[in-house]
């Protein structure tokens, strides 16, 4: 069993713990919380708890997860949107919702299933439980990804995004005003020291640089911006945004408590640049955000 500790702070206060620790916890269904809960693998405050346990500030939440076992995953007939394919790499529409690959509580339906289902020709220099992930965007993020079909494609994609070379921009809704046009946002990224299944900028984190442009202030209340990463840490945009005080809208884990019932964050991977790990061409992708993100934007728009 691994072993984590999380203390409510104010703005988690009464929210149910199951909600508390979908929210945290990455890539985890709130039916397998709900199972953890059930079998004594959550505790608070050193007593177990039912799942509709609402949380009071200081609570000290520990829940214990079972070593992961071997995922044997399969090919599954889901739909996928496939932007590009040739015989060495794949572009992927991800819808949000989705996993990027199998992990505890998502043995299928994920985007490795899906590709499984559509080709056999996938490699696996990255681990036999993630064929052709050469990056990964979280579950409720939409948008573009790259997909390796060849070791040789995988090596050239991922030395691109190790060398700052590929070019990933994201649309995101933000809370707030912001006053400028563009502006860079350096701070480094590491496991929040209060949290650990969440990031946050701290002192000894990894050097974290993200770009941003105004699109449109909407109402004085929201702002529409494209992102472009210079780095790739986890929850980067997310946990940046939020560090300037514009945190995505809809974000459960680094927004505002109250904001629009749409399920997750504005964000979307809007476009790709990389050179061809073949020919060395270079290759452009868009994408439109989905209707998840309009609905977003349309709300936004409503409100006075």
């Amino acid at each position: 069993m691994t072993k984590y500790t999380h203390v409510v702070d104010l703005e988690q206060a009464n929210t149910r713990i199951d909600k508390l620790l979908s929210d945290i916890i990455n890539d985890t269904s709130r039916a397998q919380i709900q199972n953890w809960i059930k079998s004594g693998h959550v505790t608070v405050n050193g007593s177990e708890v039912k799942a509709n346990y609402r949380v009071q500030e200081n609570d000290q939440v520990v829940w214990e997860l079972p070593e992961q076992e071997s995922i044997k995953i399969e090919p599954e007939a889901i739909p996928l949107d496939i932007i590009y394919e040739d015989d060495d790499i794949l572009i992927v529409n991800k819808p949000k919702g989705m996993v990027v690959h199998p992990s505890v509580g998502h043995h299928s339906g994920t985007l490795v299933n899906a590709l499984l289902h559509h080709t056999k020709q996938l490699t696996t220099i990255n681990g036999e439980d993630r064929p052709g992930i050469v990056h990964r965007i979280d579950r409720d993020t939409s948008g573009l990804l790259i997909i390796a079909k060849t070791d040789q494609a995988y090596e050239s994609l991922a030395q691109q995004l190790k060398d700052r070379e590929a070019q990933r921009t994201y649309l995101a809704l933000v809370h707030g005003a912001i006053p400028h046009e563009y502006g860079t946002i350096e701070a480094p990224i590491g496991r929040n020291p209060k949290d650990r299944q969440s990031m946050a900028v701290v002192n000894n984190g990894k050097e974290a640089i993200t770009y941003f442009e105004v699109i449109e202030r909407i109402n004085q209340k929201y702002t529409l911006i494209k992102c472009s990463l210079k780095t790739g840490r986890t929850h980067q945009i997310r946990v940046h945004l939020k560090y300037i005080g514009f945190p995505i809208v809809g974000d459960p884990k680094y927004g505002r408590k109250k904001t629009f019932q749409e399920d997750g964050q504005a964000l979307h991977a809007c476009e790709l640049g990389f050179r061809h790990p073949k020919t060395n061409e270079w290759m452009h992708f868009e994408v439109e955000p989905p209707q998840s993100f309009i609905n977003y934007l349309n709300k936004a728009k409503e409100s006075y």
